[in-house]
């Protein structure tokens, strides 16, 4: 059967201030184009679907549209919530999903052996066994107890996460040995020890397991990963892959090759992985240099995009980065041209106030260790005391809970 590997949509995103509603819209609209082209089997999205836990009605009705086209061309879909997703508000529409052929996971289920999913072809023959793991959280796997080191903390999630698809394989290899030797995909949303990331993953285990280890997952014939957003193998192994973002989730990422996976699987032979390239629907571009070069590189910029397009742009102020009122100097720079600068900085690395405003997030859609993170990233502090400051305010939350409990 023919699989296809896509993660971390973040349908709903506010980049920057900007409504990222018609990319998402024109990257559906192509993924499903795709699926029929290719004559996929099954759609398989490894977590963060929507980039909040409250996603705004355009980003749900984004994904019904996808379900509802899907179902159309009989093609299995498999949702996984990521950790920015709310098992709550994938629950939703589960049951409504699943008469249209599509699987929502939005947590740990009690009764493990409802995450061994059998997927079917196009025509309805069995085709191969999914290990469907969406993002565990901590309190879902193990508990945490006063006076435990944050190397003990470590420990005892890598060993929760271990146990957890060491159960769910057992099951789904008896499964896939029951329907002739199907071959067995397993999931994750997770970082694993060796993936590269970029400046819009948050992380998700702050002050406890980095990253999980890839000899720890079970021997599967695909993993397919997600909430890392570039594309990678992971330890150079072909079979164990993140799909990476279809879209640019901030500035560093859009150089990226964004894609999506096509992963063919017959028993008894490795899987055959074949990237598929997605279009750009929106030119994100950065520009450097000091006020006097600055208008022509921004000139140069608008000369490169087509006709009736406009891009979103980072601009880097050197040399001149003392100076006030840098926002209204480049403001004065950009004038008619089809640029929206969403970002000024410093080269020192002080970020000015955007010209857009600023993502529209709120405390609630906000951890606490995110927000101390924030506050942190405005302190012109090295790496190893940021780090350090990060470990001491986990080690006080942890503390501060464990007295709760008592």
């Amino acid at each position: 059967m023919r699989l296809l590997h896509t993660s971390d949509w973040h349908l709903g995103q506010h980049f920057m201030g900007k409504n990222r509603q018609a990319e998402h819209a024109a990257f559906i609209s192509w993924l499903v184009d795709a699926v029929n082209t290719h004559q996929v089997d099954a759609v398989l999205v490894a977590g963060d679907i929507f980039d909040t836990g409250s996603p705004p009605s355009y980003a749900r009705e984004a994904l019904n549209d996808l379900v509802v086209a899907l179902a159309r061309h009989q093609v299995r879909l498999v949702l996984l919530a990521g950790n920015h997703d709310s098992p709550a508000v994938l629950a939703e529409n589960k049951r409504l999903f699943g008469q249209l052929g599509a699987t929502v996971i939005e947590a740990a289920a009690e009764n493990i052996e409802a995450q061994a999913l059998l997927l079917a072809t196009r025509t309805g023959e069995p085709g191969a066994v999914l290990c469907a793991v969406p993002f565990l959280r901590a309190r879902e796997l193990a508990r945490s107890e006063a006076g435990q080191s944050g190397e003990d903390k470590a420990r005892a999630l890598a060993e929760a996460l271990t146990d957890h698809y060491g159960r769910l394989w057992a099951f789904a290899k008896k499964l896939a040995g029951e329907s002739g030797g199907l071959p067995i995909v397993a999931s994750g949303h997770l970082t694993t020890v060796g993936a590269s990331s970029s400046e819009s993953v948050r992380e998700i285990y702050v002050g406890s397991l980095a990253a999980f280890p890839t000899a720890n997952f079970p021997p599967a014939d695909y993993i397919a990963l997600g909430h890392i957003h570039r594309a990678q193998k992971v330890g150079g192994a072909e079979h164990i892959r993140y799909s990476g973002s279809p879209l640019a989730l901030s500035f560093d990422e859009a150089a990226q090759d964004k894609e999506v996976l096509l992963v063919d699987l017959l028993p008894g032979e490795p899987a055959r992985v074949t990237p598929l390239a997605v279009p750009c629907f929106q030119r994100l571009l950065t520009a450097s240099g000091s006020l006097a070069v600055l208008p022509a590189r921004l000139s140069a910029l608008a000369r490169e995009l087509e006709e009736n397009t406009r891009a979103w742009v980072d601009v880097e102020v050197v040399s001149d980065d003392y100076l006030n009122d840098l926002l209204g100097r480049v403001a004065g720079m950009v004038g008619e041209l089809p640029l929206d600068v969403l970002r000024v900085r410093r080269a020192r690395g002080q970020a000015c106030v955007t010209l857009e405003r600023t993502a529209r997030e709120t405390l609630s859609e906000l951890t606490p260790a995110e927000v101390f993170a924030r506050r942190l990233a405005g302190e012109e502090i090295d790496e190893a005391a940021r780090q350090a400051l990060l470990s001491r305010f986990d080690e006080v939350v942890h503390m501060l809970a464990a007295e709760d409990a008592q």
